[in-house]
């Protein structure tokens, strides 16, 4: 079977080399001819673990190929997968301009049965409108359906959570159409992988439900880390005992600085918006947003009282990209927190494995560093926003030959509080009391 993925941003290359490594033959289109010239060179215009050596290994098979031509895309595939950018508007709503854009297109160039599916994620009712659009632009009448299959990819492991899912969600009405999306992940088979057969707005909405649970944990965790520390308890165990509770689960039960990237921010808003516009009101997604846009805040606040204000201090801050394992810096906390000191007079020296070219570009008046040990030069405090596996065994007598005050803010709650106080240094972390003695304060 041979199937076209159009969008090679992170969801459709690793779908497009995923789905090549299956044995399907594939074709990712995009309209930037730069970013095929990338990847035709063998280079990933972004940093996910494995995927470079994946597209390689597709490419040398035959099986993964490269396009900027749409109508090519179209011809030869019997699935075509939309997988181009949804980003919000300034209302919350999904944009679906480029979802349309691509719809007409498809409808007219279409030449025979297509299955169409969505891969980004969309309002309910999206698919309807593709099927619409498609209708209205073709110049012959064929029969196409239109099918649903978020993705559930997190950035950092989204090999291993396409090769080996949770689940598999199809949205789709036609018997037909069913039956040729199962046949794709047929070997998903061979481990027992759920697939949820269902209807397309259920499909649509699997996605949002997912995503925004996902974001109301963080939220809920954070809450009552910012209460621990107020009634001097320990969030971190709180948690581990709150996950023991087969109801509840350990995952994303980590108080930090609140959720980022891509999906979690734009998703609430969406939900919330899709609420709107039925004449519902998402009250608990509205909650989850407006916490973690607080949650944020409360780091800054936390920097400034440590260190008795900002203006004129040197922060080093550990981690830049929203999470590790990726250069993803949409929506990041860390770079929220950069661009805030340093609008306060202070000075950010910054360093991250992957994201500190890009975020130069975004923050130029960050000092960028080559390493954890020179972020603490002359600093005032280290700050550890992104939790990448380099942060979690620094060395602290060195650090502390680095730093002019001993301040170690552990945003991510990586280290154990007594433990770093035995070096010599102050520490603050999220949702449990410091530890040491605060060097500027004294106390």
């Amino acid at each position: 079977m041979h199937i076209s993925v159009l969008g090679t941003g992170y969801v459709g290359l690793v779908t497009g080399a995923c789905f090549a490594e299956f044995g399907l033959n594939v074709t990712c289109m995009d309209a930037d001819p730069g970013r095929i010239a990338t990847l035709e060179n063998g280079e990933v215009p972004f940093y996910e673990p494995g995927l470079t050596e994946l597209v390689a290994k597709g490419r040398k098979a035959g099986r993964l190929g490269f396009t900027t031509d749409l109508n090519a895309a179209v011809d030869t595939a019997l699935v075509i997968f939309i997988a181009v950018g949804t980003p919000s508007r300034p209302d919350g709503s999904a944009d679906l301009s480029y979802i349309d854009e691509v719809a007409r297109s498809i409808g007219s160039r279409m030449t025979g049965y297509k299955v169409v599916v969505t891969k980004s994620t969309v309002p309910v009712g999206t698919a309807e409108r593709i099927r619409k659009l498609i209708t209205a632009n073709q110049t012959t009448p064929y029969n196409f359906d239109v099918a649903s299959n978020p993705e559930f990819l997190r950035e950092g492991s989204a090999i291993e959570d396409f090769m080996r899912p949770d689940r598999v969600v199809i949205g789709a009405e036609s018997p037909q159409g069913i039956a040729i999306m199962k046949d794709l992940y047929r070997p998903l088979y061979l481990i027992e992988t759920p697939v949820v057969i269902t209807d397309v707005p259920t499909a649509e909405m699997i996605k949002y439900a997912s995503n925004v649970f996902l974001a109301t944990k963080i939220s809920f965790i954070n809450e009552m880390a910012n209460l621990c520390e107020l009634v001097k308890a320990d969030v971190q165990t709180v948690a581990r005992a709150m996950g023991l509770d087969k109801r509840i689960g350990s995952k994303f039960l980590h108080a930090g600085p609140g959720y980022g990237g891509s999906c979690f921010g734009k998703d609430t808003a969406a939900l919330v918006r899709i609420g709107e516009d039925s004449g519902y009101e998402m009250k608990l997604a509205s909650i989850t947003k407006r916490v973690n846009e607080q949650q944020r805040a409360r780091m800054v606040d936390k920097i400034r009282e440590t260190l008795g204000g900002i203006q004129g201090k040197t922060i080093g801050i550990l981690g830049l990209s929203f999470k590790p394992n990726t250069d993803d810096l949409r929506d990041s906390p860390a770079l929220m927190i950069a661009e805030h000191v340093m609008k306060e007079g202070g000075t950010v020296r910054a360093y991250d494995p992957e994201g500190l070219k890009e975020s130069m570009v975004a923050l130029p008046e960050m000092v960028g560093c080559e390493d954890a040990y020179d972020v603490a030069k002359g600093a005032d405090a280290l700050v550890l926003v992104t939790e990448w596996n380099q942060f979690r065994n620094l060395d602290f007598e060195q650090l502390k030959t680095l730093l002019r005050s001993p301040i170690l803010i552990d945003l991510r709650n990586v280290y154990d509080p007594e433990r770093i106080a035995s070096y010599g240094f102050y520490y603050v972390s999220v949702g449990r009391q410091p530890a040491g003695v605060n060097p500027i304060k004294g106390v």
